[in-house]
């Protein structure tokens, strides 16, 4: 893979009573990394998720909805729009639950199967999959990358390397377009590009987005994993013995050796692992699953394809590294054992907890009024003489409507015997529009004490006679 360039390296001298000082490096350079491409079971099942995720990703601002994108979180007017659903600032806490289902989702399949969202779904990983397929294409298979590397600078090398960066960044700016269409309405955007009438700031998230993604799939890749995500750092917490890994069952395959085919491994005390090293030239990260489990495995599977090739050529059984777990490779359980195992406290409880959740998110979205009422007293006036001995206070009533159709609203106050509305008490709203209208509330002078008494506005929605009721209160001089 490809990193920057070699940091120097710090050195400190190292005491010895037979030669002079020697130098240690106090950390590894970290080397460039070439995966070998391979082909199986699990390298199939990454590009099934690579072309989910993508299709739905590039596909998705594209879908209209009641003749406006479907999918659209409109920073500029604070309207978020998935598909019939229409959030506004006041609805944060529908983002939050979404938040806290996701989190508990990933907790749930991690506790299940281990590191699955980051070989399969994670944005890393499926980008850096998508670079380095362009790669291969380009510059050929692990060793012609290799001593295209290694050869001095000159026509060839600048020609295919210069295609290779045309076309990851080609890549990345669609990538980067197509983020900022989930925030500004994507057609626009697009008619603003061909008629070169890009705004500053739509340039900027767009090159942004763009060259983050250029510099993580491309440069950065497996550093990301190793060092970047919390996610690696912090999965420890939610494994445990009967977590589905990648494991290499090392009672099987040790004593490794090199050997051919006609060679009786049983015979000479020979494990199955023959030693090729293909798992760790697969393997996106560059680890050798061999010396157990790491935090910098994804779970991606291609080691098991790997290994699984070279068991078919050598006639060994298959499943020397597989999708397994720690209890399920020492005590030698069969498949059937370790999913009966999967249904655990841990599990469980992260189930309940996401299905009841899922259940409130749904139940709230469907009792979810269709107009919201927010009442404010008029700031300027705590209360005037009005004609014909009446007092008078004025209140802005702001009316949302969330739906996406026009309706009528009707305003009726109670709570305060003698208080009328001398103002107009209907008024039409535009689909998911927001509109502030001014209510005078009146009553005898004299009718009641002095001081503020609690009232109830009452708004009614002339389509569908659903009420929304807000507290208030009226003030007399």
């Amino acid at each position: 893979m490809t990193t920057a360039s070699k940091p120097s390296r710090k050195v400190i001298p190292i005491a010895s009573d037979h030669s002079a000082d020697k130098l240690r490096p106090t950390y590894e350079a970290q080397h460039k990394i070439y995966p070998r491409n391979i082909s199986g079971i699990f390298k199939n099942w990454r590009w099934i998720m690579i072309w989910v995720t993508q299709i739905v990703f590039y596909g998705t601002p594209w879908l209209m909805w009641n003749d406006r994108q479907a999918m659209l979180l409109d920073v500029s007017t604070h309207r978020f729009y998935i598909f019939g659903l229409v959030l506004y600032p006041q609805d944060l806490i529908y983002l939050v639950i979404i938040l806290i289902i996701s989190a508990l989702a990933l907790f749930l399949f991690t506790a299940v199967a281990g590191r699955l969202w980051c070989g399969f779904s994670c944005p890393q990983s499926v980008y850096t999959e998508i670079f380095l397929w362009m790669e291969r294409k380009i510059e050929g298979d692990r060793a012609a990358r290799m001593r295209l590397d290694s050869m001095p600078f000159g026509f060839r090398k600048f020609y295919k390397k210069f295609l290779k960066h045309a076309a990851w960044i080609g890549f990345s700016m669609a990538t980067g377009f197509t983020f900022l269409g989930y925030f500004s309405p994507v057609r626009d955007l697009l008619d603003n590009i061909i008629q070169y009438r890009l705004s500053p700031w739509e340039t900027f998230w767009i090159c942004f987005y763009g060259f983050a993604t250029y510099g993580n799939a491309g440069f950065l890749r497996e550093q990301v994993c190793r060092h970047m995500c919390p996610y690696a750092r912090f999965q420890s917490a939610m494994f445990d013995n009967d977590t589905l890994i990648v494991t290499y069952d090392q009672a099987r395959g040790e004593p490794r050796s090199g050997r051919s085919r006609s060679v009786d491994a049983k015979k000479e005390g020979l494990g199955d692992c023959i030693d090729c090293s293909f798992c760790v030239q697969v393997c996106p990260v560059g680890i050798d699953i061999r010396n157990g489990l790491q935090y910098e495995c994804i779970s991606c599977g291609l080691c098991v394809d790997a290994c699984n090739s070279i068991m078919d050529k050598m006639q060994y059984p298959r499943g020397l590294i597989r999708f397994s777990t720690q209890n399920g490779v020492e005590k030698h359980w069969s498949q059937r054992e370790i999913i009966r195992k999967i249904l655990r406290p841990r599990v469980l409880i992260y189930s309940g907890l996401l299905i009841l959740l899922s259940l409130g998110l749904v139940f709230s979205l469907s009792i979810r009024p269709a107009f919201k009422v927010d009442v404010n007293r008029d700031r300027g006036v705590m209360s005037r003489m009005a004609p014909g001995g009446m007092v008078e206070n004025v209140y802005q009533i702001q009316l949302t409507n969330v739906t996406e159709s026009q309706h009528a609203y009707r305003v009726s106050v109670h709570g305060l015997q003698g208080v009328s509305i001398a103002s107009e008490t209907e008024f039409t709203v535009n689909p998911a529009s927001e509109r502030l209208v001014a209510v005078r509330l009146q009553i005898a002078d004299g009718s009641i004490r002095r001081g503020t008494h609690p009232i109830m506005f009452d708004v009614e929605s002339v389509n569908s006679k659903e009420h929304v009721k807000q507290k208030s209160s009226f003030y007399m001089p």
